[in-house]
């Protein structure tokens, strides 16, 4: 009955646990969620506000397919002082969220059986948009003693004919790890080599610690540019996960088709939506400060727990709010008759025993590893791992 399309596709995981714990936790279990990608703080004020005026004036009709010019302008000016990018009204969609932009991207580009390279570990649902959409995944390995930065020699090993994009994101989720200045440029000559596109998921763009700072690979100069995507969006600087508000820019070309595409899905992001956006974009920036050092205490004490914890190391994150401790040395452990073989069963395990909820690494394409998102409170965070090593202890 079901479209063989549909068939390939796999909900998403953070998204089922997410769902999982909030099951649980409406039955009156006390649970620990490290598990979605969600900043714990409200929408800041004068975003809300903005948004109350819109619905007042009655902006809450129909707007263009792929957003209102003010909102366009003000991504403009975004790009040209976050990144030294400058576009047209044209070069920019507004869509419901960047996982929406990705999938436009997805819709845009690619035909059957081109390859899309997405370095591993990935975010859930790359993979997934990809064959949504019939082409095929490939994935390039990257290690933690390289901060889990696809190495530019590897990425040509792995083009071929059918190669047409490749999908790079920094910040990184899961890893929480940022591509530095160097790796991008020779990455770039990789692919201007060969001619292929790249997608640049900036989404934890302002999300960055330790003074470093990211930089769009669409940045180096005009032929990378060119044959870059990039998306963007407010869900995480600003707290506004639930307002779908995400932006992509890129080729006149490949817009157009993508703002044609959301024409025939979608329609236009929500109108109310685009006016608080405008305001996230060109009112006050202190919340992200404010949320930055926030998520920075939470950061430091949970990767010095979790490094404290037997059979689990972790690189430190130097943006978004996640860390990826590899817990392999744990696998092969056991309790009464449940053994532990996998990230799947570690994170059953201490979702059932400890209580806690995080996404299994295989989920992301590395089982030797789990993740955990602090985007919740400091005081949730030191329940937690504390949580974690009492029910790692208990493992012989």
């Amino acid at each position: 009955m079901l479209s063989e399309r549909a068939k390939r596709i796999k909900p998403s995981p953070t998204l089922s646990i997410d769902a999982k714990a909030k099951a649980m936790k409406a039955e009156g279990v006390d649970i620990v969620s490290f598990g979605v990608g969600e900043p714990d703080f409200d929408t800041p004020e004068n975003i809300k506000e903005a948004a109350i005026k819109a619905i007042k004036e009655g902006f809450t009709k129909y707007t263009p397919v792929g957003g209102i010019d003010p909102l366009k302008d003000a991504i403009i000016e975004k790009f040209k002082k976050d990144n030294n990018l400058n576009y047209k009204r044209e070069e920019i969609i507004v869509s419901c969220g960047a996982k929406h932009s990705l999938y436009n991207i997805a819709q845009a580009l690619f035909n059957p059986g081109d390859e899309v390279l997405i370095p591993s570990p990935y975010w859930v649902s790359y993979p997934d948009q990809v064959m949504l959409n019939d082409a095929i995944p490939v994935f390039v390995k990257t290690y933690g003693s390289d901060s889990f930065m696809v190495r530019p020699e590897v990425v040509e090993s792995h083009i071929t004919k059918k190669t047409k994009a490749l999908i790079l994101n920094s910040p990184s989720n899961p890893t929480g790890l940022i591509y530095d200045k160097k790796t991008l440029e020779k990455i770039a000559e990789v692919v201007l080599r060969y001619g292929v596109f790249v997608i640049s998921d900036e989404i934890y763009e302002k999300l960055t610690y330790d003074g470093l700072k990211h930089v769009s690979i669409a940045s180096l100069d005009n032929e990378i540019k060119a044959k870059t995507i990039v998306v963007n969006g407010l869900s995480k600087s600003f707290a506004m996960t639930g307002w779908r508000i995400g932006f992509a820019a890129g080729q006149r070309e490949i817009i157009k088709a993508m703002t044609n595409i959301q024409s025939q899905s979608t329609s236009n992001p929500t109108s109310i939506a685009q006016k608080a956006a405008i305001e996230a974009l060109t009112g006050p920036q202190d919340f992200i400060t404010m949320m930055l050092a926030e998520f920075d205490r939470r950061r430091r004490l949970l990767i010095s727990e979790l490094n404290s914890i037997p059979g689990m190391s972790c690189l430190t994150p130097t943006g978004a709010f996640y860390a990826f401790p590899n817990t392999s040395k744990l696998y092969g452990k056991s309790i009464g008759d449940r053994t532990i073989l996998s990230s799947s069963d570690l994170s059953l395990y201490l979702l059932e025993e400890a209580k806690v909820a995080l996404v299994h690494g295989e989920a992301f394409g590395d089982d030797d590893y789990i993740r955990l998102s602090y985007a919740t409170s400091i005081n949730e965070v030191k329940k937690g791992v504390d949580r974690i090593r009492e029910a790692v202890n208990r493992l012989s």
